[in-house]
């Protein structure tokens, strides 16, 4: 990603509506589809600036990788874990370590090997072991935001499970989401292709404005895991080994 994607992720990831409502989807997909022991451990793969590791530490013990410098160096700050270098496919850390679960968010759509990634990580994870991972959905949904994070591509429920399978893995649950704010977001970006805006899609709102699109986006929670939404922003999945 761009420097100033990193920064901004840095800076709002504590407080964005986004973040915080897209760790109460990562939260609710674990408590019902993971299946945790209660000596869980885990890892997550790419974690960014940290932001979603104090969330994990909740369900056992975490590590981290993470490709960036100055974003591993933020998370380090945040969890006071040793998260560590890592680079999907080739590079992932911790070798002959075995984990529970894995979290890859919003992680994938960044790799160009996206097989070869899901496989390497697999070769994590213990028997009964899960991969967590959400990804951006739905290809026409592709905008200036995708190019300044530097995503190579969005996913559909289907093109995700194929990926998946190739991998050795299969999708035993998936749902899209941030779905009650879809109508709105398609709404806001055709203005901004019409406007030729180019002002980043994940500023920090108002504060009013970022409570309720926390409650609006958070409501989800209620249903995620235990039925699949058919539309979304996001799309999230549990994987296991085939």
């Amino acid at each position: 990603m761009d420097r100033d994607v990193y920064e901004r992720m840095n800076e709002l990831e504590a407080h964005h509506w986004w973040f915080v409502a897209r760790r109460d989807m990562i939260e609710t997909l674990i408590q019902r589809r993971a299946n945790l022991p209660v000596e869980a451990r885990i890892l997550e793969a790419g974690c960014g600036s940290g932001g979603n590791l104090a969330l994990l530490q909740r369900f056992g013990s975490v590590d981290g990788f993470e490709f960036d410098e100055t974003a591993r160096a933020d998370a380090i700050k945040k969890s006071n874990l040793d998260v560590v270098f890592g680079a999907l496919p080739d590079d992932v850390p911790f070798d002959g370590q075995a984990y529970d679960l894995i979290g890859l968010f919003d992680v994938l759509e960044h790799v160009e090997p996206d097989v070869a990634s899901l496989r390497a990580l697999s070769e994590r994870l213990r028997p009964g072991g899960k991969l967590l991972v959400t990804v951006p959905a739905f290809p026409f949904l592709w905008s200036n935001h995708d190019e300044a994070h530097h995503h190579y591509r969005r996913y559909t429920r289907a093109s995700l499970a194929a990926v998946a399978a190739q991998a050795g893995l299969k999708v035993t649950y998936s749902s899209y989401f941030n779905t009650l704010l879809f109508p709105l977001a398609i709404t806001a970006r055709a203005i901004k292709k019409l406007t030729g805006s180019d002002a980043p899609d994940d500023s920090m709102p108002p504060k009013w404005l970022n409570g309720m699109m926390r409650r609006i986006f958070g409501a989800e929670k209620f249903v995620l895991g235990r039925i699949p939404l058919p539309i979304g922003l996001s799309l999230g999945a549990v994987l296991e080994k085939a």
